[in-house]
């Protein structure tokens, strides 16, 4: 399928916050309770529509320990978003984001968004950290900030979307160099420059940001 806009995106945090299991809920509508530890980096894709335009989400989900951290530095060069996440229920998984977002910051874009993203919502009896503290983050380091559930899939289409939302906003106000493919985008077979605003793009796709919540 054709798109107007490709954006890279990579996904961050400890092992075990749920990095694979959010991006199988993004791709595939599904949650997968037991998954293997992902080693080195694996790979989803999907499209979504904004702005009447069709932008293809290419995403990296990396692995969290120590061990594969070289590798997941490769990944950040080239990437116009990244989703931060952390686990609720264990407190050591928001305190290590400071190292995550310095390690982020280190080898990115200066202008890539940075989604953070609060995730096991559904267990709330067994909350380790406030929402308001991750809130609270969020607004000391200029980050969006949402909680989320891999496994109910509440706001998972969201934060997806609201981080290619961020992106194409900054893309719109010529922030970001899209003839620069180190700024992860990439313009698609569809783009048609000469009209900004919500040209025509073929009417297919219809069923996109649907979603289940």
């Amino acid at each position: 399928m054709s798109y107007a806009y490709l954006f890279k995106y990579i996904i961050i945090g400890d092992t075990g916050v749920g990095k694979s299991c959010l991006l199988l809920q993004f791709t595939d509508k599904r949650f997968q309770p037991v998954h293997d530890l992902t080693i080195g980096v694996e790979f989803g894709a999907r499209m979504i529509t904004i702005d009447g335009k069709q932008i293809k989400l290419q995403i990296w989900d990396t692995a969290g320990q120590e061990s594969f951290r070289s590798i997941t530095r490769s990944y950040y060069r080239g990437a116009a978003g990244a989703l931060l996440v952390y686990d609720i229920t264990r407190r050591d998984t928001f305190n290590h984001l400071t190292t995550w977002l310095e390690d982020a910051r280190q080898h990115s874009s200066s202008n890539m968004v940075i989604m953070l993203i609060g995730n096991k919502s559904d267990l709330e009896a067994r909350r380790d950290v406030k929402k308001e503290e991750g809130e609270a983050f969020a607004r000391e380091h200029g980050l969006i900030f949402m909680e989320t559930s891999a496994k109910t899939a509440a706001n998972v289409e969201e934060a997806f979307i609201n981080t290619a939302k961020a992106i194409y906003e900054k893309v719109q106000e010529g922030v970001l160099d899209i003839n620069n493919e180190s700024n992860g985008i990439k313009l698609g077979p569809q783009h048609s420059p000469s009209s900004p605003s919500g040209a025509p793009s073929g009417g297919s796709g219809g069923n996109q940001g649907g979603g289940c919540c």
